[in-house]
């Protein structure tokens, strides 16, 4: 009786010989998507991963009954999926947070895509003299184009303001001290440290004042024989409270100058237009920073700029030329690609349609009144494939470490699933292509804002196959 059963029990199980051949799998057409979007090799190496695992079960009788080619088909995809979940495919930003770190930050305008795709794939005039025949400075005309959008004497451009602020400290006070307020060594990221960075440059740092309270005495007391530089850092990504007072780039600048030293101001994210016309609180500007009399002012590109991830130092021509001449400039030197998105998204400034053109001003300018009759129709179209979807007010926040504490109003889609909220968020992560969320308690918040107009129409799509 027991050995029938056993007869029985194996005659359900697949044999080793039934699981088809890699150049089967790869010929069918269950995996031509898979192929076209990651690549024969991809697919082979998940395809050998896939057909071990199952040859491990059927010698341990764990497989089901039968193995079709669409069920490995499948496998293979779901393990793709798992292993390349970000791979050559964009995503769908519904979280709200305008410049998503984890999601690239600043999205580039069309001018900048448009500018890539004319003149990457083509030899350019990266650092040639044209004129005298001569190979000339890398990037000379963005530097040009940076100058007059900030204001500043002379302008440079690096792989990211971390790298700016190192240089500045190495080329201007290299081996001195640099005296700085304790309220702003602020953390920055995941893990980075204004301090810790700072010191790799060589500079000592001089901390003075306190965490809530420093004065103009207090740096004017720590300047000495060895001092090579003030630095001024914008609390770009917190907010102090209560009996805090910091003293003015303008203080600043009247100290700098009797002491014979440059005055930098880190701004972090920086910025060419007025966020207060957005009903945002006032963001101190470049142009601002420079006039109050700060002579270098370091920002990133991929923040409130809006542009391709870069380092951007302005100021007056006599310390520009010196970190022009430093051996380390080379090392962190803006690439070729990001050079050319950057120069298009300055003349977007120049031309005035930087609100227009460029994304992120497109989504902090949007009208709370639009945002609600868009999430009003996917909600519809939701609520009639019987999903529990509505629509309500939220905040959405610029982020980026830009902004703290400030939101923009807008329009909400909130779904209630029957079942677990995180696994259906973990679906719409998987889903093709991604869309990103918000989780909160028992739902799931889709914000418009940061979501194209155009990808409207492919959320309920997006959201239906998750519930199914």
């Amino acid at each position: 009786m027991k050995a029938t059963h056993q007869a029985k029990k194996n005659s359900t199980q697949p044999s080793l010989r039934q699981l088809p051949s890699v150049e089967t799998l790869l010929e069918s057409a269950s995996l031509s998507h898979a192929i076209a979007r990651y690549t024969r090799p991809l697919v082979i190496e998940s395809i050998r991963q896939i057909l071990a695992e199952l040859r491990q079960n059927i010698r341990s009788n764990q497989s089901p009954p039968t193995l079709s080619i669409d069920a490995i088909a499948q496998l293979i995809t779901q393990h793709l999926s798992k292993e390349w979940p970000g791979f050559a495919q964009p995503v769908i930003n519904a979280t709200g947070i305008i410049l998503h770190t984890n999601l690239g930050r600043a999205p580039l305008s069309a001018p900048a895509l448009e500018a890539l795709s004319n003149i990457s794939g083509h030899y350019f005039n990266l650092e040639s003299d044209l004129h005298g025949g001569t190979r000339g400075n890398r990037t000379m005309e963005l530097r040009k184009l940076l100058a007059i959008a900030s204001g500043a004497e002379d302008a440079l451009a690096v792989n990211n303001n971390t790298a700016a602020m190192l240089l500045v400290l190495i080329a201007l006070a290299g081996g001195k001290e640099a005296i700085i307020s304790r309220g702003e060594l602020v953390q920055i990221g995941s893990g980075f440290r204004i301090p810790e960075i700072l010191e790799q440059s060589g500079v000592v740092l001089r901390e003075v004042g306190t965490t809530n309270q420093t004065s103009a005495r207090d740096y004017e007391k720590a300047i000495n024989n060895r001092t090579g530089i003030i630095v001024k850092v914008h609390q770009s990504n917190f907010v102090q409270k209560g009996f805090v007072s910091q003293t003015s780039i303008e203080e600043l600048s009247i100290l700098a100058r009797k002491a014979h030293l440059p005055l930098v101001y880190d701004l972090g994210n920086g910025v060419l237009l007025d966020t207060a016309a957005f009903g945002l609180e006032h963001e101190p500007t470049v142009t601002e920073a420079l006039r109050d009399g700060a002579d270098i002012v370091c920002f990133s590109g991929d923040k409130l700029i809006g542009g391709p991830q870069a380092g951007i130092i302005a100021g007056k021509h006599e310390y520009i030329r010196l970190m022009l001449n430093h051996p380390l400039l080379r090392v962190i030197r803006l690439d070729k690609l990001s050079a050319i998105a950057l120069e298009a998204t300055i003349k977007s400034y120049l031309a005035n349609t930087a609100v227009t053109d460029i994304p992120i001003w497109q989504m902090i300018g949007l009208k709370i009144e639009d945002l609600r009759v868009r999430a009003r129709i996917v909600a519809r179209i939701l609520k009639a494939h019987g999903i529990d979807a509505s629509v309500q007010d939220g905040i959405c926040l610029v982020g980026g470490g830009t902004l703290p504490e400030q939101g923009l109003p807008t329009a909400l889609i909130r779904l209630t699933p029957s079942g677990a909220v995180d696994e259906i968020a973990l679906k719409l992560r998987l889903s093709s292509p991604p869309l990103i969320t918000r989780v909160e308690k028992d739902a799931i918040l889709i914000d418009l804002r940061t979501v194209y107009t155009d990808q409207d129409a492919l959320l309920p799509g997006i959201i239906t196959a998750a519930w199914a």
